[in-house]
C-alpha cells in the first residue's frame, strides 16, 4: 500500500452511529501534538481492520501508541520551523513528530542523521547544511 506524503496522522478508531450520521473520533493527542486543526476539513481513508484479528490472536488487546516515524541512523531532509527553549532547531515531520536539531536556525534546510529516538521526539545531527 502506498502512503501519501501528505499524511498528517494515523490512528485506529471505531465508527459509531450518532443520530442520522456516523462518527469517527480523532484522538485528542492528534489535535494537541499533531498537525490537525479541529476546524479544518480533511480527506479520510478507511482501511479494513485485518490487523484486528492478528492483535486478538497475539494477545494485543488494546491498540498500541503510534510508533515514531523515524529510526536511529535514518537520514532525513528537514526544514527548521522553530527554536526550542534550549536554542536548538525544531523540525516537524509526519503527524507533527518533532526532530530536535542542535546548531540549526529557523529557515535552515538541512540533511540530518537521526541519533536518538523517543516516543514523542528525536534528535538529528546535521550532516549537510542549506540543501
Amino acid at each position: 500500500m502506498e502512503i501519501s506524503d501528505k499524511l498528517l496522522c494515523l490512528f485506529s478508531a471505531d465508527v459509531s452511529a450518532e443520530d442520522d450520521r456516523y462518527v469517527i473520533e480523532v484522538p485528542r493527542r492528534e489535535i494537541e501534538t499533531g498537525s490537525v486543526d479541529p476546524d479544518g476539513t480533511y480527506r479520510v481513508a478507511l482501511i479494513a481492520g485485518e490487523d484486528d484479528e492478528e492483535d486478538e490472536s497475539t494477545g494485543g488487546g488494546a491498540p498500541s501508541e503510534p510508533q515514531p516515524p523515524v529510526e536511529n541512523g535514518e537520514i532525513r531532509y528537514v526544514e527548521i520551523e522553530d527554536i526550542g527553549k534550549q536554542g536548538d532547531g525544531i523540525a516537524r515531520v509526519e503527524r507533527g513528530y518533532v526532530i530536535i536539531v542542535p546548531g540549526a536556525e529557523v529557515g535552515d534546510r538541512v540533511k540530518v542523521e537521526i541519533s536518538e529516538v523517543k516516543s514523542n521526539f528525536a534528535v538529528g545531527e546535521i550532516i549537510e547544511e542549506d540543501i
